[in-house]
């Protein structure tokens, strides 16, 4: 996907088409699409860029902050040096901070949350800010971002995000037909190529052909929740499917929470979009009661054995959360993991014996419990 990714981009560019950076999934990709550029994910998740990053940024600040401003600091990633623009979201204190010092060198746009979902004028601001960033594109790509270009970038946007909840649901299976791992390698760093709905859906149709895994029918099913997993930091997920489990439901960023709610195609096209990205349940909205409904779902859906929560180092707001989210595990009867990490390797054999702590605990409790063993039962049939 990567290197299809900068082929597109590239030649996009040369062609003179503008290429826009996000940050976060609250950066609607619609908006982007009908000014004619094409929306690019910056989110940094190498290690290598990490220490030159801590020049400026200090050390104990969140990996995926740090791993995005190196990449700035060593001009190593072609998307953010073909960019025209970079819109950054006020998700986090780290983010802002790092975005003025990159907004030193770099176009920007900043784009400011609303952090109370439940507040009766904040979905006003959401939609003002929309409409100003609207302005911005407009003034800063010259293209004119009228109802019908909207309309059309959110028609793509829909197709997108139903093909991929489609292999989502591939995961449902008592057996299902890939890893969690493999699962997460079909996202695109680019949004609307029409080449990837393609190899999405040929990927559907070999995929639910694929005759079912026994060894990954008995594996562990994990809900992975908490912070999003960008290419290159995909360690503990890989560590987790290295010591028997499959991650048959990501809950994150990089998984299925910005792909649960299309933008309504009946109403006005600006307002629609405001309201589908608004209702993301990111761990800066305060209450955040949406991810916890979102989860609880998710976890019928998927019928998962555990769940496991991957938390960046000093990433507060999640951090924070987890105690929620350990709370909604214990409801669901479900075993419960935080990870607390960053990106570098030189833990992870500890973190693969609390993994297989885990495990052994869920197969202890599955294994000695009628209940669990009907639902088992249940779902194979």
């Amino acid at each position: 996907m990567i290197g299809n990714c900068v082929a597109y981009a590239r030649a996009a560019h040369a062609q003179g088409k503008p290429i826009v950076g996000i940050m976060c999934e609250y950066t609607p990709r619609e908006l982007i699409l009908a000014a004619g550029a094409v929306p690019v994910c910056l989110c940094g998740g190498s290690a290598e860029t990490i220490p030159a990053a801590e020049t400026c940024l200090p050390s104990n600040l969140c990996p995926l902050i740090k791993s995005t401003f190196g990449y700035h600091i060593e001009h190593a990633n072609p998307f953010l040096e073909m960019a025209a623009l970079v819109v950054a979201e006020t998700t986090c204190d780290g983010k802002k901070k790092m975005y003025e010092l990159m907004a030193q060198e770099r176009p920007m746009y900043v784009l400011e949350l609303p952090q109370k979902p439940d507040d009766p004028h904040a979905f006003e601001h959401w939609l003002r800010e929309l409409e100003k960033l609207k302005a911005e594109l407009e003034r800063r790509l010259h293209m004119p971002i009228t109802d019908a270009r909207l309309r059309e970038a959110i028609a793509v946007m829909n197709r997108e995000r139903a093909l991929r909840r489609q292999l989502a649901a591939l995961m449902e299976s008592p057996s299902p037909p890939l890893t969690g791992r493999q699962l997460l390698q079909l996202k695109s760093s680019i949004s609307g190529i029409p080449e990837d709905f393609a190899q999405y859906e040929k990927a559907l149709e070999l995929l639910r052909a694929r005759q079912p895994v026994p060894e990954l029918a008995s594996r562990v099913r994990v809900l992975l929740t908490g912070v999003p997993t960008p290419h290159g930091a995909e360690r503990v997920l890989d560590i987790i499917e290295g010591n028997g489990g499959l991650v048959v439901c990501s809950e994150n960023c990089t998984g299925l929470k910005p792909l649960l709610e299309d933008v309504d195609t009946a109403r006005e096209p600006l307002q629609a979009i405001a309201e589908k990205y608004f209702h993301l349940p990111c761990s800066v909205m305060t209450t955040n009661d949406r991810r916890i409904e979102s989860l609880s779902r998710l976890a019928q859906e998927y019928r998962p054995q555990c769940i496991i929560e991957l938390i960046w180092q000093a990433c507060l707001t999640y951090d924070v959360e987890a105690a929620r989210v350990r709370q909604l595990a214990a409801k669901l009867g479900l075993p419960y993991l935080r990870i607390e990490t960053d990106y570098s390797p030189s833990d992870s054999a500890r973190i693969a014996v609390r993994v297989q702590a885990l495990f052994e605990t869920v197969q202890a409790t599955w294994h000695s419990s009628p209940s669990c063993a009907a639902v088992t039962q249940g779902a194979a049939r």
